[in-house]
């Protein structure tokens, strides 16, 4: 289905690098990017460009644009958000969508990996050794970084920082003119190594799903739609909150199947169980 098409992958930060290989290993598909497609012009993370959709649907607007500005029916783009996470009380996470798009067979695959393996952060300072020390906590140099006069402030902005040297001036430079500045970690991929590895694993679920072919019509993206609870406990067999079924659905022919026991396992440890340890 896939063999020899050109696929188009909506970046002008590198994200190829980890995308592509993968693709074009698994699939047989040619991938390419096209340098002259802004994507920033989506959003920016540091604000320059506010993003007007979430991020799903910004991935979807970038990679249709890719596709129709380049001529091609198959295209890849991905999109990531950054903050707190949902269930992991003070800790930062990093929220990755990538989305896959076949108008020759209409098909539409996501793949999505909220990941706690981020450096994203950001920090008011006031002097040269706050600045140091804040570089050392986020990966710096590997993991670039921002500089700016204060976290909402789109002048006097100064992204891609990669060097101490460069790093200090920039902060000497700046401290003549403010008297508090603002640092924040640089979270475009080709300047976060830790954000481009979040997106080759979110690469690999993206082509799982892919490879998940529907038992009816063969097409690919059979995917799951729904978890059902209920596997019973080992001790006193009444349902627990562990997954009992996953039910997969076809988006062609709408073809279902649930799949029971998807962790190989037929019950449940009492320990987690309401009734035997409420």
């Amino acid at each position: 289905m896939f063999q020899n098409r050109r696929l188009i992958v909506a970046t002008k930060h590198d994200k190829e690098k980890v995308i592509a290989p993968l693709l074009e290993k698994e699939l047989g598909v040619i991938c390419f990017t096209d340098p002259s497609f802004d994507t920033d012009t989506l959003g920016t993370f540091s604000g320059e460009v506010e993003r007007q959709n979430d991020p799903l649907t910004t991935a979807r607007e970038k990679c249709l644009l890719a596709m129709q500005k380049n001529n091609c029916d198959l295209g890849v783009a991905s999109e990531g958000s950054f903050g707190a996470h949902p269930s992991v009380f003070f800790a930062s996470a990093d929220d990755e969508f990538l989305i896959f798009i076949d108008k020759k067979n209409n098909l539409e695959i996501i793949a999505r990996e909220l990941s706690l393996s981020t450096n994203f952060n950001g920090k008011e300072i006031f002097s040269e050794k706050e600045l140091l020390e804040f570089a050392n906590e986020a990966g710096f140099p590997s993991h670039a970084l921002i500089l700016r006069k204060s976290n909402h402030d789109k002048l006097d902005i100064f992204k891609g920082i990669t060097e101490t040297t460069l790093l200090i001036k920039i902060y000497n430079d700046l401290s003549a003119k403010y008297s508090k500045l603002f640092v924040e970690t640089d979270m475009r991929a080709m300047f976060n190594p830790t954000r481009m590895a979040v997106i080759e694993k979110t690469t690999e679920k993206l082509l799982e799903k892919i490879k998940s072919v529907c038992p009816n019509c063969e097409m690919p993206g059979f995917d799951i739609k729904e978890a059902k609870k209920g596997l019973p406990c080992s001790l006193c067999g009444l349902p627990t909150k562990a997954t009992l079924s996953y039910r997969y659905v076809c988006q062609h022919c709408a073809f279902s199947e649930e799949v029971k026991y998807p962790f190989n396992k037929t019950t449940e440890d009492p320990t987690y169980c309401d009734f035997c340890n409420p």
